[in-house]
């Protein structure tokens, strides 16, 4: 062990816990139910689980983003993919590649998103990688960056997208510190 906090085990949450991330977080019931058919419990939950006043809101938050934003699933899926790039977020990167590989994102644009292969990004997703690098960077979107994503976003997307990079920075550093392990393929 290395001294940080580390996740709890499905065993280790406590009724109370269990009960509040169900409630903020309906995804999370059917891995913290207790049979043969329950799969692992992601080292997320079981960190987030050790404290539940906070991490509750944070998930119900993090769900609607998920669940009922307005940016559709590709473009929310390649904020995501390209702030754990930026972030270093292995654990991020990992767990979002499938999402974003559901959501439309052909492999060739996850592994350029990685700076693994050359690219010719379309403007509305070079703008979108452009708003990562600047809020990862700077905290602050430039006005070109801006006026070309509003071009493509309306309002309400274009405050999502701020919402999404900054959530995922968020849960990055939460994750990078507390050394979250990466969850190996089942």
């Amino acid at each position: 062990m290395n001294g940080r906090v580390q996740p709890l085990t499905r065993d280790e949450i406590a009724p109370a816990a269990r009960a509040d991330l169900r409630a903020a977080f309906p995804r999370a019931t059917r891995f913290l139910a207790d049979g043969p058919h329950t799969p692992p419990l992601p080292p997320v939950l079981g960190l987030l689980a050790r404290h539940t006043a906070i991490s509750g809101p944070w998930l119900a938050f993090s769900g609607a983003l998920l669940d009922h934003g307005v940016l559709d699933a590709r473009t929310r899926e390649l904020l995501i993919l390209a702030t754990a790039h930026r972030t270093g977020a292995d654990y991020l990167w990992q767990e979002h590649v499938p999402l974003a590989a559901g959501a439309g994102l052909r492999a060739d644009e996850v592994r350029a998103v990685r700076g693994a292969s050359p690219h010719a990004w379309p403007p509305g997703d070079a703008a979108l990688l452009a708003l990562v690098d600047e809020l990862v960077s700077d905290q602050r979107v430039d006005d070109g960056t801006w006026d070309a994503l509003a071009e493509r976003l309306d309002e309400q997307q274009l405050i999502e997208a701020l919402f999404v990079v900054g959530t995922y920075c968020c849960l990055a550093m939460v994750l990078n510190t507390a050394d979250v392990p990466v969850q190996e393929a089942p």
